[in-house]
């Protein structure tokens, strides 16, 4: 079984921590590297600050608890998407930005696979976890702008990871699509399949 998480920031890095014990082969993507201000907000180290995200979680999780990851350091585009998406059991989109999720979502449409949306807006007031069958890319939100910065909103951030990560593990064991809209204060199973 393979789960590719595309994207390894805020909601990326936790989710993978969280799914340190599905039985399968993680492959994550992110040609992003690790900033000092990332340590405040995501699951990365000091040590992993300077080195590419990837290569950074990977070491971690290895160190941590034995988990080796497949990893990827370059962006998701048109012309790798194929390569880097095919032969995925489960797509988990955790970008921050409108133009490479809709290059994710074209493509997990067109090859019929599973895809699971983790979206976390700035003010870390609304996150959203969501199939790609009820999932709306929202414009705006460049590749690389600033979201959930400074650690100020990292315990909601880990609630939000709590979720993805739920609704992608019910997901492997049972086949049903947990859709949740969370905010700090509440939590709505929008939808389930």
């Amino acid at each position: 079984m393979l789960i590719v998480v595309v994207g390894v920031g805020a909601l990326g890095a936790q989710l993978v921590a969280l799914l340190r014990n599905v039985k399968a082969t993680i492959r994550v993507i992110d040609f992003d590297r690790v900033e000092a201000k990332n340590v405040q907000s995501q699951f990365h180290g000091r040590p992993g600050v300077g080195r590419p995200k990837v290569l950074a979680l990977s070491q971690l999780m290895d160190m941590l608890f034995g988990v080796k990851l497949a990893i990827v350091p370059h962006r998701l585009a048109d012309d790798n998407v194929k390569e880097l998406l095919s032969g995925a059991d489960l797509v988990v989109d955790c970008l921050d930005n409108g133009p490479s999720r809709r290059i994710v979502q074209g493509f997990v449409r067109e090859h019929g696979i599973p895809c699971l949306h983790g979206a976390v807006d700035a003010n870390g007031t609304c996150g959203r976890v969501y199939w790609d069958e009820r999932f709306e890319v929202e414009e705006g939100g460049e590749a690389g702008t600033a979201t959930c910065e400074d650690g100020e909103h990292l315990p909601f951030l880990t609630v939000v990871c709590g979720y993805l990560a739920h609704s992608a593990k019910v997901f492997l064991a049972k086949g049903r699509r947990l859709n949740y809209q969370v905010t700090p204060t509440s939590t709505i199973l929008v939808a389930s399949t």
